[in-house]
């Protein structure tokens, strides 16, 4: 079936557009930032009952997890586009421009519309930034006003199915002001744990927040102590719990060429030969997370139509993530940003591409377990290129270099402060080990951060 796109979303931003959309961008992010807030959803709650509550007026699946939630994201939206539904996807971070974290049907909201959807909701968002700061609270943050315009956005186009991926946590993060009908937790491992607490427990009590009353709940596998409180939750809630590895499968997959083909199990059939374009067992397991959850949306929990599953998966992508942005010598760009990220791009790398020498260009947060990415990374790197992106939060290219160093050696450790420069390095390193002439068996590895890699993007011409 076809897919209905939003026009406006179809033409060019004026000058006098993209000038506003830096103005309103400058505007978001001088408020608390995304990892600076206060863990309540209070201020969100009232600006959408001044709104008249819009994240109520389509059909919604909401996803958390540590790794896996974009890509997850993108695999629901194709197989609900595929039925004909109009689709809104809440994605974060951005990797071009921050228009991408709200898309309608399948595209990033144009120009125009983010700038009229700002103004539309702003007066409303002030009024609560009055009423919180002279409790002696703080103003939405930078997250919260994207959520509330994005679920204004969606009811505005309108949407049939919104896919809303949490921006942080569960239990508290903005996004949890939807009733959403299907809840998806991706896998859990540390991260963020300066506030989701210092153990996979105290993570997974947090994420399982999305859960909702009577409600599906779809869940990857996971250690012991994540799952625990999971199934608690679900019984309390008295939710329908779908396991991985109990009632649903990655019953085969076979790498292919641009991605893999896969045999999924759920508890409606079992659905072979689809085509993933997509590298990497991960990614398996997060299209069965998808498949599930649309049965439950579209089909009540039955089997869907064979040939909308191959359209909707066949049309898969995800940006940033296993990403070929170069030939002669291959580039890579990952968003894995920390060790459970690493190491399945790690395994992945070993099954989908025949590097015989790798070089890595490095970049981390300083928030972010460094010394484990690298660990992680160090086996499959034949050097390394330390640099930094132009985020604030990003480790100092030179200090990231003394972690980098004690897991590396001396010898093998570059450092360029420079993003565009670490890259020529690197390019430069692996064509010098190519003994054939060709970029075949060498290849630059860009990961570490998710700013890095939109960063690197860009400057590859992917932007």
């Amino acid at each position: 079936m076809s897919k209905r796109k939003d026009a406006s979303a179809q033409v060019g931003p004026t000058p006098e557009e993209t000038a506003r959309l830096r103005e309103i961008y400058g505007e978001i992010m001088g408020r608390n930032p995304e990892h600076d807030f206060e863990p309540t959803l209070g201020r969100v709650v009232k600006v959408l009952d001044l709104l008249g509550n819009p994240q109520n007026a389509y059909r919604s699946v909401h996803i958390t997890g540590t790794n896996g939630k974009t890509s997850t994201a993108r695999m629901v939206e194709s197989l609900v586009s595929e039925y004909g539904l109009r689709t809104g996807r809440f994605t974060s971070p951005h990797l071009t421009s921050v228009t991408e974290r709200i898309a309608i049907d399948g595209e990033p909201i144009s120009v125009g519309r983010f700038n009229e959807t700002y103004e539309d909701v702003l007066p409303y968002i002030l009024m609560v930034d009055q009423e919180s700061e002279a409790a002696g609270g703080p103003r939405l943050s930078f997250f919260e006003v994207l959520t509330v315009m994005a679920y204004a956005a969606f009811a505005d186009a309108p949407i049939d199915v919104a896919i809303v991926e949490v921006g942080m946590g569960g239990l508290w993060d903005s996004t949890n002001v939807i009733d959403s009908d299907v809840q998806i937790i991706a896998p859990i491992s540390l991260d963020h744990t300066k506030w989701l607490g210092d153990t996979l427990r105290e993570i997974a009590e947090n994420k399982a927040g999305i859960i909702k009353d009577g409600k599906t709940v779809v869940v990857s596998e996971q250690s012991d102590s994540a799952l625990e409180p999971i199934v608690d939750a679900a019984a309390e809630h008295g939710s329908h719990l779908i396991l991985e590895g109990r009632d649903m499968h990655v019953a085969s997959r076979i790498p292919a060429v641009g991605g893999q083909m896969l045999t999924l199990t759920t508890p409606a059939g079992t659905y072979q030969d689809i085509f993933l374009p997509l590298f990497g067992e991960h990614q398996a397991h997060n299209a069965l997370l998808a498949l599930v959850a649309v049965e439950t949306l579209i089909a009540g929990g039955g089997v869907l139509e064979g040939p909308i599953v191959e359209a909707g998966f066949g049309s898969a992508t995800s940006p940033g993530r296993l990403e070929v942005v170069r030939r002669s010598p291959t580039i890579v760009v990952d968003a894995a940003h920390n060790p459970a990220g690493a190491e399945v791009l790690v395994k992945a790398l070993d099954e989908s591409f025949d590097f015989e020498r790798l070089i890595g260009v490095v970049g981390i947060l300083a928030d972010k377990d460094a010394e484990g990415v690298l660990s992680v990374l160090e086996p499959v790197l034949a050097e390394v290129v330390i640099t930094q992106s132009s985020s604030a939060r990003s480790y100092d290219a030179e200090d990231l270099a003394e972690i980098a160093r004690d897991v590396f050696g001396e010898e093998r450790v570059h450092v360029e402060e420079r993003l565009d420069e670490a890259i020529d390095v690197a390019a430069a390193r692996a064509e010098y080990y190519d003994t054939t002439g060709v970029g075949s068996g060498t290849g630059v590895l860009i990961a570490g951060s998710v700013i890095l890699a939109a960063e690197a993007r860009i400057l590859l011409g992917h932007g």
